[in-house]
């Protein structure tokens, strides 16, 4: 059985710092590309970072671009999200999610929502104080 779980959320001054992490078990994770996703209240859930199984592909939305950094360790089977000068508006539940992309598809979609994402986690809390 696949599980995927998120920890590292909390609440945050404008300006700070979090570091999430997400541990896969369950799949061979070096196999699987890993996205970060968010939802706020009253809004569609998007992908904001994703990483290819290998760490050499990376996508960033423009939201993010420049204060979060995403990285994965694979002996580990983890993902981390290392988020600086956070903003009032990162304020969302974050997700982790997990694909095993075939030779054609891209970390870019996958973060976009165009492949149908197989495994994902319950989730962690951001707040960011202004």
């Amino acid at each position: 059985q696949v599980q995927v779980v998120e920890s590292g959320g909390g609440l945050v001054q404008a300006g700070g710092s979090l570091r999430l992490s997400c541990t896969v078990s369950g799949l061979t994770f070096d196999h699987v590309a890993m996205g970060w996703f968010r939802q706020a209240p009253g809004q569609e859930r998007e992908g904001i970072s994703c990483i290819n199984w290998a760490g050499s592909s990376t996508y960033y939305a423009d939201s993010v671009r420049g204060r979060f950094t995403i990285s994965r360790d694979n002996v580990k089977a983890t993902v981390y999200l290392e988020m600086n000068r956070l903003k009032p508006e990162d304020t969302a539940m974050y997700y982790c999610a997990g694909k095993r992309l075939s030779a054609v598809q891209r970390v870019g979609p996958f973060c976009a929502g165009s492949y149908p994402v197989t495994h994902w986690g319950q989730g962690t809390q951001v707040t960011v104080s202004s």
